[in-house]
């Protein structure tokens, strides 16, 4: 059967090809004497994989040196007007986390300036590693709800043995330590299998166990009453029964909440109701945290300064002492032991603070229009996790609230979290005073207004749904299993479901039989091969059957070992659905039948076998355009399929492939002896050296030569500079002929190949030529 050729627009290009350009001059391309064009590929070897893996190493290492420290690649542009940007950025995140960060140290249950210390370090070491200009590092809910969990499993299995800061900057070690390890092996794309419904769940889940946790704070109920560490529904029904032990704490959580609430909805409203002041009333809006808080410390100084004063017990829970400066910088304290009772928290602390820095990063990367490189990510989180140690900072991640701020204000670069920094040292050296007379319940309303922007509205339920109902279902179980069980349980589900799914739609993919379905816009018309089971086709369409004979399978996923078996068990059914035995009464008696063969007890009548008008079986085509991998046993699949199938039909049934993608799939199915023509006999498991065509010496004297001529061949050859096989990252530029050219047509694949097409081949003359060698076979 002749190959598929193409047409070029310019003989010269065509001819050129085989000595410059994109192939090298080792791609095998031959011009007879005769002048039609020949053309005889060779097949990728992994030397050409190493050849552009390790292609001008000392390049290679100086930009992995370089990619480490993305600010050398935009600090020389740094002008005046980015900086206006980030100073007014810088100032408005800073109003903001200084608040935050207090209340969310609390909520790990260390005391406030270690939230301080965090916010630092994160916004400090941040800009220099940074590819997102947006991303704020610091204290977050999910992550000190965590911490707290940490410590209080630390301190159940050690006792007082060590500090709550102590367990906090080592949980924060080890985690940027593992962070940055990943980031440096560039291995940050595990992240990927964790998809956005999964995270979602998890995430609304947590921020709904952190406003439970804060209730009891909000409203001046003791701990002796409500246990925050019990499952969120716990809380709520504890809280809920201890309603009357509320103290006077309640009148300023609530009145917190209500102003910042009124404050946020108010300022809205007049932003989208005068326009052309909105940026005004955005700057104003975004300084609700603070005012809220100095208008409850003023009331909560009136409130205690007597008692205060007179060393009594005062009316409300206040922050009192809060040191002033570094106070706890120090070396790192971690041993085996704390280790040991540390290692079962781990990777889910890990996770958290992978998931929701990148989620975030790249989230508001695709907002503002700027790509995030997620290795570097994970190296900033780890750097700054790292150092932080030597600040007694405890683990920091990317905020949603505080980088959604930062983006809103402007910013222009990542420099902006040097300002940030600047306003969280003067909070830590001229204003820990003033901290002292901060409210608890305040800060709790404070928590409680931020994590609220973490819950998904009921809406999304509906947008997953109708996305995909599957991660529907596990966006609800996630949300669930964390308000019913623990954030951890949640974590691991999301992971866990998520994995499953994924491997389930690898391992039972559909596949598709193909038919023609002609298209016309009144003036041309064209055929195309689409499903025959018309899912989404309009069900009149009028979509024609290959030839009889004939079957046209679209693989939907690659042809690996988790799904291989599967996919050609879908081939053969169908064949044997619509195809007949090349011969009906292969097995004489009873006893010489296969026990699975299901036919009629005593075989076939003349009469039953006249009467089935299904075809024989002539040929298998496979468009492999879906098809980026295959591996040993899918190829093994094929060749006992293709065994099979010439039993089946009783004659050499042909497999032709369409739409190869990758030269290493093309190597692959050469190796099973596909392609070539080369009859089933031959191979009886799959073959690592395939007989060439139109006289190929490389192929027809490797059985000749012995393993060391062999080996030091391979060696020593240089067809791995062939420009071809460089890498999927690199693309030959796109050049536009101007026509008036004169044609010339030559071969686009490889002519000892000749069951390999380009596309899906003439079926018709497929089956006509099938029948010419059967007619010929039976004759002789």
């Amino acid at each position: 059967m002749a190959s598929d050729k193409i047409g070029t627009v310019n003989e010269k290009q065509l001819a050129g090809s085989s000595g410059t350009g994109n192939n090298s001059s080792n791609a095998p391309y031959i011009n007879d004497a005769g002048g039609e064009d020949l053309f005889v590929d060779r097949t990728i070897s992994v030397k050409d994989w190493f050849a552009h893996a390790f292609n001008n190493v000392p390049r290679q290492l100086l930009d992995y040196v370089v990619s480490l420290f993305p600010i050398v690649t935009w600090i020389y542009r740094y002008n005046l007007t980015w900086l206006t940007g980030d100073v007014i950025a810088g100032l408005t995140v800073g109003a903001v986390v200084v608040p935050q960060s207090m209340s969310y140290a609390i909520l790990a249950t260390l005391t406030p300036e270690y939230g301080l210390y965090s916010s630092f370090i994160g916004v400090f070491i941040y800009c220099f590693f940074a590819t997102s200009k947006d991303v704020t590092i610091g204290p977050v809910a999910v992550m000190s709800l965590e911490v707290a969990k940490v410590i209080a499993h630390v301190k159940e299995k050690t006792g007082n043995s060590y500090t709550h800061p102590e367990i906090a900057t080592a949980l924060a070690f080890i985690c940027g330590t593992i962070c940055l390890g990943i980031g440096l092996i560039r291995a940050g794309f595990i992240l990927e299998f964790i998809p956005a419904p999964a995270v979602a769940g998890f995430m609304t889940g947590s921020a709904f166990t952190i406003v439970t946790t804060q209730i009891p704070t909000l409203l001046g109920i003791s701990k002796n009453y409500v246990n925050s560490r019990d499952s969120a529904y716990k809380v709520i029904i504890n809280t809920l029964k201890n309603l009357k032990h509320s103290q006077l704490d309640a009148a300023f959580g609530l009145s917190a909440l209500v102003g910042l609430y009124l404050i946020r909805f108010s300022l809205d409203h007049l932003g989208k109701r005068y326009p052309q002041h909105r940026r005004k009333f955005f700057f104003a809006n975004v300084m609700r945290n603070g005012i809220v808080v100095i208008l409850i410390t003023i009331a909560s100084w009136l409130t205690t300064r007597h008692a205060v004063a007179h060393k009594h017990k005062t009316r409300i829970s206040i922050l009192k002492d809060v040191p002033r400066g570094f106070q706890h910088v120090g070396p790192l304290r971690i041993d085996p032991t704390l280790l040991n009772a540390m290692a079962p928290q781990i990777p889910v602390a890990t996770l958290i603070l992978l998931l929701e820095h990148i989620a975030i990063a790249k989230s508001f990367g695709r907002i503002n229009d700027y790509k995030i490189i997620p290795d570097q990510e994970l190296i900033a989180i780890g750097v700054t996790n790292v150092i932080g140690n030597f600040f007694n900072a405890y683990p920091a991640t990317g905020s949603f609230s505080r980088t959604a701020l930062k983006s809103k204000s402007g910013v222009r670069t990542p420099a902006a979290g040097i300002i940030t920094g600047i306003v969280v040292i003067l909070a830590l050296y001229a204003l820990t005073d003033a901290f002292y007379w901060i409210p608890n319940a305040g800060l709790a309303a404070v928590i409680i207004h931020a994590v609220t922007d973490l819950l998904s509205p009921p809406r999304q339920v509906y947008i997953f749904w109708r996305v995909q109902p599957l991660e529907a279902i596990i966006f609800l179980a996630a949300v669930f299993i964390t308000v019913f069980s623990t954030i951890e349980n949640g974590i691991y589900w999301a992971i866990a479901s998520s994995a499953l799914v994924l491997l389930y739609r690898i391992a039972r993919p559909r596949g598709q039989f193909l038919g023609r379905l002609r298209l016309s816009n009144g003036k041309q018309a064209r055929d195309i091969w689409v499903p025959v089971d018309k899912r989404i086709l309009n069900p009149d369409a009028k979509i024609r059957n290959p030839p009889p004979g004939v079957v046209v399978f679209r693989p939907t996923e690659s042809f690996t070992y988790p799904n291989a078996s599967t996919q050609v068990d879908i081939v053969v059914d169908e064949i044997k659905r619509i195809t007949k035995r090349g011969k009906p009464n292969a097995f004489p008696t009873l006893g010489d039948r296969p026990w699975n063969d299901i036919g009629p007890r005593r075989g076939y009548t003349r009469a039953e076998i006249d009467g089935d008008k299904r075809p024989i079986l002539h040929a298998v085509v496979l468009d492999f355009s879906a098809v980026a991998s295959i591996d040993t046993t899918g190829v093994q699949c094929l060749v006992d399929t293709r065994r099979q199938l010439c039993k089946y039909a009783d004659r050499e049934v042909e497999f032709h492939f369409a739409n190869i993608i990758s030269p290493w799939v093309r190597r692959s199915l050469l190796a099973g002896g596909f392609g070539t023509g080369q009859p089933i006999a031959e191979f009886t498991e799959v073959a690592a050296v395939v007989p060439s065509f139109l006289g190929d010496n490389r192929a027809e004297g490797e059985g000749k030569l012995s393993i060391w001529q062999r080996f030091r061949s391979y060696v020593l050859s240089t067809e791995y500079r062939d420009h071809r096989f460089r890498g999927s990252e690199e693309y030959a530029d796109v050049e536009v002929s101007e026509g008036g050219e004169k044609e010339h047509w030559g071969p686009i694949l490889s002519q000892d190949t000749p069951f390999f097409h380009i596309d899906i081949p003439d079926l018709e003359a497929l089956a006509y030529d099938n029948k010419v060698h059967t007619d010929e076979a039976s004759e002789k």
